[in-house]
């Protein structure tokens, strides 16, 4: 946990967030600035700042992020039309909470390329 980080204050119970997904590894809640009608943001418990600061002992945590992905998906009735998971590395890519965490967005056509 880092005392400074946004979603570790959520993981903490000190932030509110609307949490659709819990496992021992990975916590998922709804984007506070949707930018589809499923915009929901899966979080590993344990903090990690970027993709680049991912360890090899820290790969069954980001494949847990893919097999909420994929549940939350199920259960917001998206998965079968098509939704996207994303993860953004660093502030160029659009990374703003430095606490990793997969986009998981449906409901409406995407486009491509994004951004």
């Amino acid at each position: 946990m880092s005392s400074d980080c946004l979603f570790c204050k959520i993981l903490a119970g000190e932030i509110p967030a609307d949490l659709v997904y819990e496992s021992d590894t990975a916590v998922a809640f709804r984007d506070i600035n949707p930018q589809a009608p499923t915009h929901v943001l899966v979080i590993p418990r344990k903090h990690i700042a970027t993709i680049n600061d991912i360890e090899p002992d820290d790969q069954q945590i980001v494949g847990s992020l893919y097999t909420a992905a994929r549940e939350i998906a199920a259960a917001a009735g998206i998965a079968e039309d098509g939704y996207r998971a994303v993860m953004n590395c660093n502030e160029g890519a659009g990374q703003s909470v430095f606490h990793i965490h997969l986009h998981v967005l449906g409901g409406r056509a995407l486009g491509w390329p994004p951004g």
